[in-house]
């Protein structure tokens, strides 16, 4: 994935000092995908809209079960949660960060392939 220059991304070390979280925990987040990252440049990022108040987005992991459901890989995953989607009018981690859960995990599923 290329890097966007609208999205602010975290490196690992920046989520450890962040989260207060050792790099296997931060590690660990990503593998149970309640984070998604990114290897860009050789070097794992995170959207920093992935983080709210201090810790991984809640609605994160759930929509990433639906969208790995609907035949999206991590790469295809993050470039939908990234980019404005018509029927969402926002992107969907906007949306999401909106409250908006219910909406965005049933366009990801009418997305299924």
């Amino acid at each position: 994935m290329t890097e966007s220059p609208d999205v602010r991304w975290l490196t690992i070390p920046d989520l450890t000092e962040m989260l207060g979280l050792k790099v296997s925990q931060v590690r660990r987040l990503i593998e149970d995908r309640a984070l998604l990252a990114s290897r860009i440049d050789g070097v794992w990022k995170v959207p920093a809209g992935f983080i709210v108040n201090g810790e991984p987005m809640h609605e994160l992991k759930g929509t990433l079960i639906v969208l790995s459901d609907s035949g999206f890989n991590d790469e295809e995953s993050m470039r939908w949660l990234l980019n404005t989607d018509q029927s969402l009018g926002v992107s969907p981690i906007t949306a999401l960060a909106a409250g908006r859960k219910a909406e965005v995990r049933r366009v990801a599923q009418a997305l299924g392939f």
